[in-house]
């Protein structure tokens, strides 16, 4: 798809704005959007933009939402880690945590509409228990479009792999067991509803939505599918640890 010169111009200007954001600078807000919401098409391509410089990628989350477009954002190598993990944050900013179900690509996807397509790709991929760090390089206004931020990767922050399960149609349903502490805070402990009804058909529809975007899905690369427990914040300092029961746990360090 072509871009006008405009909207391209306006894309690079955000990219460099979030760049700023990324290395401690002023960091960019709804102020950006004074002469025109940015559009879907220039959020992803300010994806396309900062990933030449953060590359390589390491998977891609999804969000799935009744009446709204299905939207992508990668996820970092620099920013991926398996667990337990100790993992450095930014001085005096809030910490989202969330806890998903991933999906890790084990071999080359099918394409869709081949022969015994469906099962073929759940041939190709491993679940995995994941905990999102969600963190910004936008300014805390809560008035930031839902466009700025999808280009800011979806306020992807980090991603924390646990073990990958071979074997995990059981874990194929509506709701999910699991558990997350903050600390002595227990804020999930039983059964949780899966975002969109199913992690593997958000797995899919991206698998299906992603094309060539930010390099493409690869083997090694994980998808997370949505968070169990809502978007609580944490304080450098707390320590989380969360587990989907059956399929594995995740543990996270926020040193001060």
């Amino acid at each position: 798809m072509q871009m006008r010169n405009s909207e391209f111009n306006r894309a690079d200007a955000l990219a460099e704005e979030l760049d700023h954001g990324r290395a401690g600078g002023v960091k960019p807000g709804p102020e950006f959007e004074r002469d025109g919401q940015v559009t879907w098409e220039e959020a992803y391509q300010v994806q396309s933009i900062l990933v030449k410089k953060y590359a390589p990628v390491a998977g891609f989350k999804v969000a799935r939402k009744p009446g709204q477009p299905n939207i992508m954002a990668p996820i970092y190598s620099r920013d991926t880690y398996s667990s337990p993990v100790a993992v450095q944050t930014p001085p005096d900013e809030l910490i989202g945590i969330e806890l998903e179900i991933g999906f890790k690509v084990l071999s080359p996807l099918p394409a869709p509409n081949t022969e015994n397509y469906l099962e073929n790709l759940r041939a190709c991929v491993a679940m995995v228990p994941v905990i999102e760090i969600v963190l910004t390089r936008l300014s805390d206004d809560p008035d930031c479009s839902p466009q700025l931020r999808l280009a800011d990767n979806q306020l992807n922050g980090g991603l924390v792999v646990g073990q990958e399960l071979r074997d995990w149609a059981a874990f194929d349903q509506p709701e999910v067991d699991a558990y997350l502490s903050f600390g002595d805070e227990v804020v999930l402990d039983g059964m949780a509803s899966v975002p969109a009804g199913n992690a593997f058909e958000s797995f899919r529809a991206l698998a299906e939505m992603v094309g060539d975007h930010c390099g493409g899905l690869k083997p090694g690369h994980v998808v997370i599918t949505g968070s169990l427990n809502g978007l609580p914040y944490i304080e450098r300092g707390t320590p989380v640890r969360g587990e989907i029961r059956g399929l594995g746990e995740i543990a996270i360090d926020f040193p001060l």
